[in-house]
């Protein structure tokens, strides 16, 4: 079926079963979002389930005080763990989205996915790997925000960019671990008194990868 040619980006999905390829084809729809667009906000209802085929939002918790902190990032190839929990549980979102660089998504509205999870044990297995995959990745966040200190966590976000220059305000570095502008600069700064790192206006260069490596690893 020439509209499922997506399934291409979901190398397990394309041993679907002849009835579930038929529900796909009946129900699922392409969307794009350009940066900026709120996916969706916590609290509100979920309605479907989201496949990225291009693009990349991040998920993220707002505290009562408006601290932001990252759980992931959905990438193309990937799917979002709080959406399937809430179609799981018949929940509303714990957390919030937005995207990051435009998006291009296969959207399978909630009734489909409730039935392909029923009829089909390919399409079941898929979204359950992916399922058990994310859940793992949201338990390293827990173990790091609740036994790695500050600084640690910082050096792990620095060099995980896997780039000498980062290209990220201070706020931006804050709102992915969770805390203030203020404590992410003055730490920053205790980094560049040490000669590991050298700042610059919105971007931070690693000037000693094996010092932030150990730092990371404590």
């Amino acid at each position: 079926m020439e509209n499922l040619s997506w399934l291409e980006s979901f190398p397990p999905l394309l041993q679907l079963e002849p009835h579930a390829r038929d529900i796909l084809a009946k129900s699922a729809r392409i969307v794009e979002a350009p940066v900026g667009t709120i996916g969706y906000r916590e609290g509100g209802a979920c309605g479907a389930y989201v496949m990225r085929l291009a693009g990349q939002s991040r998920v993220y918790k707002m505290s009562s005080s408006g601290r932001e902190i990252l759980l992931y990032r959905v990438a193309a190839g990937e799917t979002c763990v709080i959406t399937t929990t809430c179609l799981l549980g018949n929940s509303n979102y714990p957390a919030s989205t937005i995207v990051e660089e435009p998006i291009k998504d296969v959207i399978i509205p909630s009734a489909a996915f409730n039935q392909l999870m029923v009829d089909s044990k390919v399409f079941r297995t898929f979204v359950m790997t992916n399922y058990g995959a994310l859940i793992s990745d949201l338990i390293v966040l827990l173990d790091e925000v609740a036994f790695h200190s500050l600084d640690a966590r910082l050096a792990k976000l620095l060099l995980d960019t896997g780039s000498a220059t980062i290209s990220r305000t201070h706020q931006l570095i804050a709102d992915e671990l969770g805390t203030a502008r203020e404590v992410v600069s003055r730490q920053l700064k205790r980094f560049e008194q040490k000669g590991w790192v050298t700042l610059g206006r919105g971007h931070v260069e690693l000037t000693n990868r094996p010092a932030l490596e150990k730092l990371a690893a404590s």
